[in-house]
């Protein structure tokens, strides 16, 4: 009976009651009062098993018996429950885990129990006082053990029925499959049924075994070949991803059948945005074309262990920082505990906007906003002067190969002046670390945007070794979903009907999500030491026209029958493959398992740096005059690799613009 009433007062008590805190009004749920209600259910266990065994009220010598060992017993109980944490534990949260250490807690007073039954020797008075018959001591603490559990799960019961009844009126909840049955299926569910957005009507998943089954109360309807029937037979809205660790096929397949059905997809946080942000499980996002293009990714491990110490406590400068590169290169530092970090870039707004989200985000490192441009050696000194940046992350360029082409004097001006500028004030200010954002391009490059991020290689190589700063350059390919990629371009042909324009049909390119990308910049610049140039293993380099057709698989619709592809021909500046490496140029391991740094000789100053320093002349020169059919030619005279485009295409290329 008291089990009963404890339960039922854990359903009806007062929402009120149940949702202010104890200094406002009575808590049922405080310590005081779970040890009160244990106290009950451990008496109610004790008295109950008398009652079966006896089957109805004991005779009066077994109830002096009971009466003797009622108070002892629940003493026992409640001590052991103490010592072994058992009031510690949220009862609105309770899991498994806290019922198989309730289950031990019991088991000890248990047996204790038992050993005074089986080894305290026969005696006339100890036999009748000490030694309690074996059914009562299973029943009692089965009892136990049932009364302990069901007022906890009756809580937890009461506490989700609340958080469902709280909903907004006139919002109905979202009727949604779960695709995938595993653990992160099992907890997202429980996660949302806590909540009142989403309304869990199934699972969904491809293992054979698991279809027809149910699982923590859901059951898994069908396997993703039956969505389509499912979705419209129970009215789903949205399809959920609940797998922790999908690889990216995977992802491409589910999402193509969300979208053949009808459907929005939404998936789960990365497992390092649960570990690392603590971001909750249910806190679901739309799917990116990022999460299912490109390659699967590649976590670098350690990163925090072993890259912290690096930056905790530094003063830290990032040019281009409201570009993509450069603000999520902002994101992943504020957590690596810098003393202040400064976000400088010449657009005023992709900084404010930068600032705002961290600002919302509670970040608890303030970025400091610089505007500025690289290109204004002067204005940066003064930056440098006031801030004192012990690492500098240098992100700001022009990037995009085509427009390049055509504006060869800015490319020269911003990419390498302007690099030159950032490496000057360094050196002046006595920065500790210089990181320089290159790019695959740099390798036998054959438009000017490689050619000068290859110049910036060698020009904070030189630095290196005058200067004495410990650098190095990241070299890597192209990253999703960046401003000017190609992704953005090809969702938006074909949201607008088509066509997808591919320059040519062997087109190949490495990817790699801005995370990686940054995770490998951040990485690199605790290995900075003499102008290395470090590559992050890319995996297999991805057909442009496979990932278009991707992409329009997708987005639910048929390559060549609902969109079009059409091959437009090379671009001047276009490669149809990029290197990570030149031939002269070897990789070396380094202590993360999938960055590698090219093993190139850098000398020390010499006859080569001065000719460098002298073409450099000739190339400011030339772009201050706006001469840009001069850039060209003195980029091949300066041993970079560089090829200059054909005349025709070159002016063919001007004339469009």
């Amino acid at each position: 009976m008291i089990m009963f009433l404890a339960g039922l007062a854990a359903v009806h008590a007062p929402p009120g009651i149940l949702a202010t805190p104890m200094k406002k009004r009575f808590d049922l749920y405080s310590k005081l009062n779970q040890i009160l209600l244990d106290a009950s259910v451990f008496a109610l266990a004790f008295i109950a098993a008398y009652a079966i065994r006896f089957e109805g009220w004991p005779a009066p010598r077994d109830l002096r018996q009971l009466v003797c060992w009622l108070p002892l017993l629940v003493l026992a109980r409640l001590y052991v429950n103490y010592s072994r944490g058992i009031y510690q534990l949220v009862w609105r949260f309770v899991s498994l885990a806290d019922a198989l250490k309730i289950a031990k807690a019991i088991a000890v007073v248990t047996l204790g129990f038992l050993a005074l039954r089986l080894l305290v020797p026969e005696h006339r008075v100890l036999t009748y006082w000490i030694k309690l018959p074996l059914s009562i001591i299973a029943l009692e603490g089965l009892l136990s053990l049932m009364g302990s559990v069901a007022i906890r799960a009756l809580r937890r019961i009461q506490y989700s029925s609340q958080r469902r009844s709280a909903a907004v009126p006139g919002r109905t909840p979202r009727r949604v499959l779960l695709y995938g049955a595993g653990r992160a299926g099992i907890l997202l569910t429980k996660e949302l049924e806590a909540g009142r957005d989403y309304e869990v009507v199934g699972f969904i998943d491809d293992d054979p075994q698991k279809v027809g089954s149910t699982i923590s109360g859901t059951r898994v309807l069908g396997s993703g070949q039956n969505l389509p029937a499912l979705a419209a037979k129970y009215n789903i809205e949205d399809v959920v991803i609940s797998m922790a660790t999908a690889s990216r096929q995977t992802l491409a397949r589910i999402l193509t059948g969300c979208r053949r059905a009808g459907l929005s997809a939404k998936v789960i946080p990365s497992l390092r945005e649960i570990l690392e942000e603590n971001v909750p499980i249910s806190r679901l996002r739309e799917t990116h074309v990022e999460d299912v293009l490109g390659r699967n990714s590649v976590e670098v491990p350690g990163l925090d262990a072993n890259v912290g110490s690096t930056y905790r406590g530094k003063r830290i400068l990032v040019t281009g920082a409201g570009g993509s590169i450069g603000s999520e290169l902002v994101r992943q530092l504020v957590r690596l505990d810098p003393a202040r970090i400064a976000i400088l870039d010449k657009d005023e707004n992709s900084i404010y906007e930068l600032e705002q989200e961290l600002l919302l985000r509670r970040v608890r490192i303030h970025a400091e906003p610089q505007i500025a441009d690289v290109r204004d050696a002067g204005r940066l000194r003064a930056i440098f002067s006031d801030f004192q940046p012990q690492i500098v992350f240098h992100a700001a360029a022009h990037k995009h190969v085509p427009l390049m082409e055509r504006h060869p004097c800015e490319a020269v001006v911003n990419n390498v002046f302007g690099t030159k500028n950032v490496l000057a004030a360094a050196a002046d200010f006595r920065a500790e670390r210089f990181v320089f954002i290159s790019s695959d391009k740099a390798v036998n490059p054959i438009n000017v945007m490689g050619a000068t991020k290859r110049i910036g290689e060698l020009l904070v190589q030189d630095a290196a070794q005058t200067n004495g700063i410990r650098s190095a350059c990241v070299r890597f390919g192209n990253v999703l979903g960046s401003r000017g990629s190609v992704l953005p371009l090809f969702q938006k042909q074909i949201a607008e009907g088509g066509p997808v324009t591919i320059t040519h049909p062997d087109m190949t390119r490495y990817f790699m999500t801005i995370q990686e990308a940054v995770q490998l910049i951040v990485c690199a610049g605790t290995l900075a030491h003499r102008g290395e140039v470090f590559v992050l293993d890319m995996g297999q380099p991805r057909n442009i026209l496979d990932l278009a057709r991707e992409m329009i698989l997708l987005s639910g619709l048929e390559p060549e029958k609902d969109i079009a592809t059409s091959i437009t021909g090379l671009r001047p500046g276009e490669k149809l493959m990029e290197e990570l490496i030149s031939s002269s140029e070897t990789l070396g391991k380094t202590r993360f398992d999938k960055l590698s740094v090219i093993e190139s000789r850098i000398s020390t100053p010499s006859e080569a740096v001065v000719a460098l320093e002298s073409h450099l002349t000739r190339l400011l020169e030339a772009a201050r005059r706006n001469e840009p059919y001069a850039i060209p030619a003195i980029l091949s005279e300066m041993g970079l690799g560089f090829t200059t485009q054909p005349a025709k295409a070159r002016s063919a290329f001007a004339a469009a613009d």
